[in-house]
């Protein structure tokens, strides 16, 4: 094992930006040597703005190379099983950006690959590196706050993405993009399992969004294996800033993640008090990513799986696709129909 983590960026859109400048700030332990996009001038740009050695239009030129030790998949959702099935053809250890996969059978085809290769698979589900939603987790499972008994998500972005990032086809839309971060972590936080779920949306803000056969605003209410409860709120019109928060109720006590601001400072005036905003998710979560890719190398070092693997990213993936279905079809659906 080289002394550091040799890294191949396939992919060079918003999250991809993310990535590349956290792998920037570490690379004590880790070198980024490639970056590849079909865009062309897009991976030309990431190179030049990372210092990254090399770049291409193609990611198989990537996965060609004897001194990529992994990958970090950042292409659109509908092209990860593609691309996963590929790296770990090549030997490659990889990270996938979420969700994995479109549909169940689609993460088993890539976890079945991954498996097959010998090759790790992590998924980035960056939020369960966060610090406040780590304290948070140990403290639930500490039972801190007893039996968990009702989850509650916010998810909301500033601005509708492009049309092109909606369509279901290529990112699965608001439910399954914007959604799969709280329905992985409901699983994480309150040590459960999603049985069915029931899903209300429209395009309230963005009729365009309907075009692509997307929605701008929804509520998914979640039923644990337990009995427990939830509920997880998404919007792409959240016009103040990115807005997450995350809430677990127990029996005893409670738990809430996020302050939807950059800093603590409030500026108080005769006109009133105010805060900054958080614009942008890699704001927030920039300890959040650069943590995750510690552990994905970590995991590499010492021959271990990593701790978010391709069996969460499914799971993640059965509730946005009953959440789907749930919003089509008008009613409550079993996740267990979606298996």
């Amino acid at each position: 094992m080289p002394e550091r983590i040799r890294i191949g960026l396939i992919g060079a859109g918003r999250i991809a930006q993310v990535y590349g400048q956290v792998l920037s700030d570490i690379g004590r332990d880790v070198e980024l040597l490639v970056v590849a996009d079909v865009r062309a001038e897009a991976a030309a740009e990431t190179a030049t703005r990372f210092g990254i050695p090399q770049w291409s239009a193609d990611y198989r030129a990537v996965l060609d190379r004897n001194d990529v030790d992994a990958v970090i998949v950042a292409t659109p959702t509908s092209t990860h099983v593609e691309v996963v099935k590929a790296a770990a053809a090549a030997g490659k250890e990889i990270l996938c950006e979420k969700p994995l996969a479109l549909t169940v059978a689609a993460c088993d085809e890539a976890i079945a690959a991954t498996h097959d290769a010998g090759v790790r698979l992590m998924v980035g589900f960056m939020r369960r590196f966060d610090t406040a939603y780590q304290m948070a987790r140990q403290k639930i499972a500490e039972g801190s706050i007893g039996r968990p008994v009702m989850y509650k998500g916010t998810g909301r972005d500033p601005r509708r993405t492009t049309l092109e990032f909606a369509r279901r086809e290529s990112s699965g839309g608001l439910l399954m993009d914007m959604g799969i971060h709280d329905f992985d972590l409901a699983r994480w936080l309150m040590g459960d399992e999603v049985v069915r779920v029931h899903a209300e949306g429209a395009c309230l803000v963005y009729p365009e969004l309907a075009e692509v056969g997307d929605i701008d605003n929804a509520v998914v209410n979640l039923r644990f294996a337990s009995g427990a409860v939830g509920n997880v709120d998404l919007s792409r019109n959240a016009v103040y800033g990115h807005d997450i928060r995350t809430e677990v109720l127990g029996a005893t006590g409670g738990v809430r993640v996020g302050r939807g601001t950059n800093t603590d400072a409030l500026w108080m005036t005769p006109d009133g008090v105010a805060h900054d905003l958080m614009l942008l998710p890699g704001h927030r979560f920039a300890g959040a990513f650069a943590a995750e890719i510690r552990e994905f190398v970590r995991s590499i070092r010492e021959g271990t799986p990593p701790s978010v693997t391709g069996a969460d990213a499914r799971a993640a993936t059965a509730i946005g696709q009953a959440a789907v279905r749930s919003l089509d079809e008008g009613r409550p659906v079993m996740v267990s129909e979606v298996l």
